[in-house]
């Protein structure tokens, strides 16, 4: 057994996490568990950097492909799915190598959380998604703020997931998503760790991979789900890349503006992941310069190096 249960890999999007945490499962013997809240749908491949199998180099990977396009999932439902198998992992004798970028996922595996404690409802998302569509997300956000300030307080109004899932707590319950006091109680040793770009290199990194996932047919992939009847009603749809391909596909902006949105989203969302992981508990930054990265973090964590 591991001197640390799991190995954590998260931070910002486009910053290596995928390949490090293959690295990182062929050197402790590890298995990855996927913690992105978009490689969970099938079809859903280009925008979402999905590793391909040469990629994954033979590693086994969970949490890739077990939703439908058209299905909603939840902090909850990935809990449920996820948990169990990070708990066959290491009975296996086996370390998890947990890999995304989507911190309420990795929360919910590593932490004892509420996350609302509340199964999600299809009808009252769909109610909030269709006004989010009628009358904007700004209006969505100041429901939020009528019955629950402090939750709004926290949330952008462009952060409809979130704004949704504490309307929907406050619906089913008559409770404020702020009230509750999750804490930060370990189910299993960890050890996480993230790479510390520069800003201006993480940006460039972004808008690479944005330009590779067009030329690698990123419009033709939302085209396809579109025609399959996969709209804006979906969550999946809701994901960066895919939106943005949507309003180009429907005529509202052009091609470049599209690209140049799908750019400057990514980088907002890289800015609020880097902010939401500064507060994640023992997180370890790494240089990723650093050409000894592999080996100092699987010494680490079989126990070979009892600091960092």
């Amino acid at each position: 057994m591991s001197e640390k249960t799991a190995v954590v890999i998260c931070g910002a999007t486009a910053s290596g996490k995928t390949g490090f945490s293959v690295d990182i499962a062929e050197a402790v013997g590890g298995e990855v568990v996927s913690a992105d809240c978009m490689l969970v749908y099938k079809r859903l491949n280009i925008g979402t950097a999905k590793p391909t199998v040469e990629e994954r180099k033979g590693i086994p990977h969970y949490m890739i492909d077990v939703a439908e396009p058209e299905q909603g999932y939840s902090v909850s439902d990935y809990e449920n799915a996820a948990l169990p198998l990070v708990y066959d992992i290491v009975q296996r004798e086996k370390v998890p190598v947990i890999c995304g970028g989507t911190g309420f996922y990795i929360q919910s595996l590593l932490f004892e959380r509420q996350n609302g404690n509340v199964p999600a409802d299809a009808r009252i998302r769909e109610k909030y998604e269709n006004l989010a569509l009628e009358k904007g997300k700004g209006y969505v956000h100041s429901m939020l703020a009528e019955v629950d300030p402090e939750s709004a307080e926290k949330l952008h109004p462009n952060d409809l997931k979130r704004v949704i899932r504490a309307l929907e707590i406050f619906e089913c319950t008559g409770r404020k998503k702020s009230e509750q006091r999750d804490g930060f109680e370990p189910r299993i040793r960890y050890a996480a760790f993230a790479f510390d770009y520069p800003r201006n290199i993480l940006y460039e990194r972004i808008d690479r991979r944005v330009d590779q996932m067009l030329s690698a047919g990123l419009v033709d992939e939302v085209e396809s789900l579109y025609r399959d009847g996969i709209d804006e009603r979906c969550q999946c749809m809701q994901g960066i890349g895919y939106k943005e391909v949507l309003e180009f596909l429907k005529n509202r902006i052009s091609y470049s503006t599209m690209s140049d949105m799908i750019k400057q989203n990514t980088r907002n969302y890289a800015k609020r992941q880097i902010t939401f992981f500064k507060k994640f508990p023992n997180l370890i930054w790494l240089d990723p310069e650093a050409k000894e990265n592999v080996e100092r973090v699987s010494e680490y964590v079989v126990g070979r190096k009892t600091d960092f």
